[in-house]
This record gives structure tokens, C-alpha cells and sequence, in this order.
């Protein structure tokens, strides 16, 4: 008997992390903006979110029994069964878009996937039992505290993130499978720094903080104290505004490919960029991916100036270099670059 699963906070419900929430949503329109890492104190929601965001996206197409949830329409990134080209058309259902944990003390194994012991000794027949990375296929790996995660863990996210692909060479198995995600990290800095190889990866670091205005702090415990009170009663509460959310996302993914950014922007943000200092193109490329994101998420078909300070911070307060002789931080840097470049 399948256990009835609990209900989630619902998306729309979350207080005063507005940052976070549209730093996931951004995400959501346009994976290929390479993840997003949450930094802030413990206990400002960040789990919370990621998790929500799911019942929020709409659901995938996946071919029936495939565990890497590949595309039936798709031609590329295929698993080994998918891609061998039958003349019939798989059959093919619509599933959730995976959400997946990557726990702190998981095993390299746990990750990558290893061989079915079980298997083995009941048929003697060698096989492959897919991961987490496998899951998460087409959908979003979440790690929380990402910046306590070991050193050889990271270096396994990183080739797997870039290649789109999770080779395993061990134990006599020689497997290739799609692992496609968004990266989520969620931490507190004060707990330890992220390795630059790997904050390098995330294409935006949004902030969260504790709510200070007491009116938001207030409503937070409300809401929180209703939902444990009833859980379906307060999701069904928010079930229009989350059928919502969930059909503006649906049509942002569509908009955002014919969404264009002048060339007058585009010179500005790339000012922008070289005034911080950031090393290669990829604060560029996720500032113009972002600024499209959010034009497609206001139904505009061009970017826009406000466009683009929206997302400026959270595209690029991570990818600053240290500077012994400013003490200021990182965010406020930005800010004060983007009001000598973005600028009508």
C-alpha cells in the first residue's frame, strides 16, 4: 500500500524572500541558466522553496519504464534503451518534474549509480542501478548546505554539470546516461566557503535573510502555525494562485525564446561586467539569460533597464573577486557599479 504523501507548502504562500523565489522561477523558465545558490542565515525558508517550486512546474512527458525520464519526442540525450531507434513509438506518460536530494553524507555510489549487488547474486546477471543523478535527470538536484559538501563530491557535480552526461567505469560496468538538472545549493556562508570551481557553475546566488519588519515576520509564523494546523486545507487555500503561477511559467517558457536585448543593453551589461571585474563571459551570458528570463515572466517580448538591475545582483555578487582594500560586500558593489552603468 503506497503511503499518502504529505502536502507541500505551497509556493505561493512563502514571505519576504522574494529574491530567492524569483531567482528559482528564473530557473525554471530557463534551465540553462546554470543553477541557483541560496546563501543566508538557517531557517529563512530555503528548503522550503526548492521544495515547493516542484508542485509548481509543470509536469514532464517520459517514456514509460525509462529511469532517466527521457523525452519520447526527443531525438538527442537519450539513455542507451531510448536511443536505440525502435520503429514504434514508445509509450509515454507525464510524471513531475524530478526534484531530487542530494544528502551530505551520501556515497559516491548513492550518486552515480553502482552495480545491483541483489541482482547479481539472485541471477548472476550484471547490471546498472541508476542514482541520484539518474532521478534527477530533466528536473533539479537540490543540495543543501553545498558549501560543506567534500572536496571529490564537487569534482563529480562539476564534469557531470558541464557534460550533461554520468559516465561510470567500475566494477567491470561501463554505462553512459543522460543527468541534466539545475543545480540548487542552498547554505550559510558562515559555515564554510564554496569551492570557486563550483560557484562558478551556478548561474545566479540570490540571498536570503531573516525578516526584520515585524508585520512579515508575523505573517511567516501565521502561515506556517495554519499550514501545520491543516496541510490540505491550507494548500487548497492557495490552489488558485499556484494553478496560476504554474500556467504564467508555461508561457514564460515558450516567450523567452523570441524575448530580444538590444544592443544598447547588451553594451551596458557587458560594461557592467568588465567594471566588477569578472573573470570570462559567463557573468554576461547569465546576466542576459536572467534579464530574458524575467521579460518572459512579464509577458514582454524585449528586455528592459529594470530588467536588467533586477537580475544584475543576483547574476553576478557571486563571480566578484576579493578586494583587500574594499570592504564592502559584494552585493553592495554590484549595486554601486550597476548605478554608474545602468543608466538611462
Amino acid at each position: 500500500m503506497n503511503a499518502v504523501a504529505r502536502p507541500v507548502f505551497p509556493f505561493t504562500a512563502l514571505v519576504g524572500q522574494q529574491e530567492m523565489q524569483q531567482g528559482l522561477l528564473i530557473a525554471a523558465v530557463d534551465p540553462l541558466i546554470g543553477g541557483v545558490l541560496i546563501l543566508g542565515d538557517r531557517g529563512t525558508g530555503k528548503s522550503t522553496a526548492v521544495r515547493a517550486l516542484a508542485a509548481v512546474l509543470p509536469p514532464i512527458r517520459a517514456v514509460e519504464g525509462c529511469a532517466y525520464q527521457c523525452a519520447p519526442e526527443a531525438r538527442a540525450g537519450l539513455c542507451a534503451r531510448c536511443g536505440e531507434g525502435s520503429p514504434t513509438r514508445p509509450r509515454a506518460s507525464e510524471r513531475p518534474v524530478p526534484v531530487v536530494d542530494l544528502p551530505l553524507g551520501a556515497t559516491e555510489d548513492r550518486i552515480l549509480g553502482a552495480l545491483d549487488l541483489e541482482r547479481l547474486m539472485v541471477s548472476g546477471e550484471k547490471a546498472f542501478e541508476p542514482g541520484l543523478l539518474a532521478r534527477a535527470n530533466r528536473g533539479f538536484l537540490y543540495i543543501d548546505e553545498v558549501n560543506l559538501l567534500e572536496d571529490h563530491l564537487v569534482d563529480l557535480l562539476i564534469d557531470v554539470s558541464a557534460s550533461g552526461e554520468n559516465r561510470i567505469e567500475r566494477e567491470s560496468l561501463s554505462v553512459v546516461h543522460p543527468s541534466r538538472f539545475v543545480l540548487v545549493g542552498s547554505g550559510n556562508p558562515e559555515e564554510g566557503e564554496l569551492r570557486p570551481q563550483l560557484l562558478d557553475r551556478f548561474g545566479l546566488a540570490v540571498e536570503v535573510r531573516t525578516p526584520q519588519d515585524l508585520g512579515e515576520r508575523l505573517d511567516v509564523l501565521r502561515r506556517r502555525e495554519a499550514f501545520e494546523r491543516d496541510p490540505a486545507g491550507f494548500v487548497a487555500s492557495h490552489a488558485k494562485a499556484q494553478a496560476s503561477l504554474s500556467k504564467r511559467l508555461v508561457r514564460a517558457r515558450k516567450h523567452v525564446l523570441g524575448v530580444t536585448l538590444s544592443d544598447d543593453l547588451l553594451l551596458k551589461a557587458t560594461d557592467l561586467c568588465r567594471r566588477l571585474g569578472t573573470d570570462g563571459l559567463r557573468g554576461e551570458l547569465s546576466l542576459m539569460r536572467a534579464a530574458k528570463a524575467v521579460a518572459a515572466l512579464g509577458g514582454r517580448d524585449a528586455v528592459t533597464l529594470s530588467d536588467l538591475r533586477t537580475v544584475a545582483p543576483m547574476a553576478l555578487r557571486h563571480r566578484l573577486r576579493r578586494d583587500p582594500l574594499d570592504e564592502t560586500d559584494s552585493s553592495a558593489r554590484v549595486l554601486r557599479a550597476m548605478d554608474e552603468t545602468l543608466i538611462d
